[in-house]
């Protein structure tokens, strides 16, 4: 398949403009309403390259994501059933050979979609469309205790390794031409564009980040991803080393997509990962 850009795109991504207003993030739940995020919010044209021919390889640990390649025997990933007992177990292993971990543990699934209607027909989420980063340092580190409340034998285990939160991100109905990820280059953010804000959902209030332009960020997406293709990308990590903790994402309108292109269907799934 021809890939659709072979060139930098200039592209909308919505960030946080200022510090001055209240900040509240309330994700939706599925279905067809909309995620709310109190603050003053504002898009900004930024040039998003083509990580296929810029970046032919990264690193978890350094700019924060990866591609590889995945063949599931998933045959419905809108089934629970097959995600429970097929899916999970093979992104447990992928990740321990990526990344060398001893442990994975998977908490969670988010499907989402750009139609509306297969919102509301699947009662699912649609794309994340805010600069944002899944977890801050002490909410990372909440999630870990939470997972373990009803095991704290897991917990005494596991919770004195380093450990970090890595997510799965896949297209589960073809190729995606509109509506990807985008990812910052890990190592073109600074501490200070990352303003931590409260995530107030039913089952449990956290923490994420958003952000502050910088026109030293560096922005790369992965055109036209295959449903035998996973992006990979570290959302938290315990460790305090230099190594990357954090990155940025989001979803965008891709102005080289064409004008009949499907709506994307992805499912991104949450992990545990123990080093």
């Amino acid at each position: 398949m021809t890939r659709t850009a072979r060139t930098p795109v200039q592209a909308q991504l919505k960030f946080l403009a200022d510090k001055d207003s209240p900040l509240l993030y309330v994700p939706s739940k599925g279905g067809g309403d909309q995620t709310e995020h109190l603050g003053n919010f504002a898009t900004r044209t930024v040039e998003i390259h083509n990580a296929r021919e810029e970046l032919p390889s990264t690193s978890l640990d350094r700019e924060g994501f990866m591609l590889t390649r995945h063949n599931s025997a998933v045959q419905d990933f809108y089934d629970d059933s097959q995600l429970d007992g097929i899916y999970h177990g093979e992104v447990a292993e992928l990740l321990k050979d990526v990344t060398g971990a001893g442990h994975v543990e998977v908490f969670d699934d988010t499907r989402r979609s750009s139609s509306r209607a297969l919102q509301r027909d699947r009662g699912i989420r649609e794309p994340a469309n805010i600069v944002h980063n899944d977890y801050t340092a002490d909410s990372g580190a909440r999630r870990l205790r939470d997972f373990f409340a009803d095991r704290p034998e897991g917990l005494q285990q596991l919770g004195q390794r380093r450990f970090a939160i890595i997510n799965v991100w896949r297209s589960i109905a073809g190729t995606v031409a509109d509506q990807p990820l985008v990812m910052c280059d890990a190592t073109t953010i600074s501490d200070e564009d990352l303003v931590s804000v409260e995530r107030r959902a039913e089952e449990r209030t956290g923490e994420i980040q958003v952000a502050l332009f910088n026109p030293l960020q560096r922005w790369y997406y992965f055109p036209d991803m295959r449903s035998d293709e996973v992006l990979l990308f570290k959302t938290f990590d315990s460790a305090v080393d230099g190594r990357t903790r954090f990155t940025l994402h989001s979803s965008f309108e891709n102005p080289s997509a064409p004008g009949d292109a499907p709506a994307r269907e992805s499912l991104e799934t949450r992990c545990l990962v123990f080093f």
